[in-house]
């Protein structure tokens, strides 16, 4: 399958393996026909998850990354790729539903948007929250006081 894709895609794909855990790093470019492509050719039919790692240092400070299983081969592949804060990425929700609370979550914790997402707002946190938590960038105790202030009438519990 690998080599099928790097045969097909060239440099847009990297294919690596790290403690016997398949995954790719693909361009950004690519990312919606790649994924399209596991999903109706490589029989990966389950979106496991998608969830973001946050490198503030560098010039991309993103690695956006999907799981995928395919229950056919009972094989599991990972897909990344690389982001600069305040790039968008299109949304995979047309490929598998799942997609989309998983997108919402990596909205709501990292501040990355998916284009043609059909509801992309926030899923874990109320709406007027200022930040994304999960951003090395935000400080590990930091919270919205406006908001709890506002919304609950106390002072932050920190």
């Amino acid at each position: 399958m690998v080599t099928k894709l790097k045969t097909a895609y060239g440099s847009g794909i990297e294919p690596l393996t790290y403690l016997g855990q398949n995954y790719m790093v693909v361009d950004r470019s690519l990312i919606p026909e790649i994924l399209q492509v596991l999903r109706n050719e490589e029989q990966f039919d389950y979106c496991v998850d998608i969830t973001a790692v946050h490198y503030p240092k560098r010039d991309k400070q993103f690695d956006v990354l999907w799981v995928l299983y395919s229950y056919a081969r009972n094989e599991r592949i990972r897909v990344k790729t690389l982001i600069a804060d305040g790039e968008t990425l299109p949304t995979s929700v047309p490929i598998w539903t799942t997609a989309n609370w998983l997108e919402r979550e990596v909205f709501d914790m990292f501040g990355i948007k998916f284009d043609g997402h059909p509801d992309m707002k926030r899923i874990l946190l109320p709406d007027g929250w200022k930040g994304h938590p999960l951003r090395k960038d935000y400080g590990i105790l930091q919270q919205d006081n406006e908001w709890v202030q506002i919304n609950l009438g106390i002072e932050s519990g920190q």
